[in-house]
């Protein structure tokens, strides 16, 4: 499986979000600045992300975008799932009848592990572990210039 724009834009839209969890929404321009993600792009990307429960859209003067859920409780896999689909990487894995050897085929029981090790490894990193990583980095960068 490759990630594909979609699916790393969406991620950065996330991480922005859950940099500024318990503040007010986020503008959409404002991420869009941010991330370096074209608006109309973006868009469609939290309009996916909004479909799948991971972000909330806020109307009005102090509107904007905020996530559905505490960083700790989003988990990776959750966001590229709904932004990218399955993550096996040939089509028998989620659509067996489409493969007349699929029952005898051990090349596909290595596909579906690879699937499964994907699924699980990004199952373990919330956003709030995003955030750790984002601020240790940030703090990094800051040391290196003083």
């Amino acid at each position: 499986m490759k990630i594909s724009t979609k699916g790393r834009y969406g991620l950065r839209a996330m991480l922005e979000l859950a940099m500024h969890h318990g503040d007010s929404p986020v503008l959409m321009s404002s991420i869009a600045e941010n991330q370096n993600i074209s608006r109309k792009y973006l868009h469609a990307l939290l309009t996916s992300l909004r479909s799948a429960g991971l972000v909330r859209s806020v109307r009005g003067s102090r509107g904007g975008y905020t996530l559905s859920h505490d960083p700790h409780q989003i988990r990776l896999n959750e966001i590229v799932h709904a932004l990218e689909g399955s993550f096996a990487p040939v089509d028998c894995i989620d659509e067996e009848h489409i493969c007349d050897r699929a029952d005898l085929c051990v090349i596909r029981d290595v596909w579906a592990d690879l699937s499964n090790a994907i699924e699980t490894y990004l199952s373990s990193i919330t956003l709030a572990d995003l955030m750790e990583r984002q601020k240790a980095q940030n703090a990094a960068q800051t040391m290196y210039y003083i």
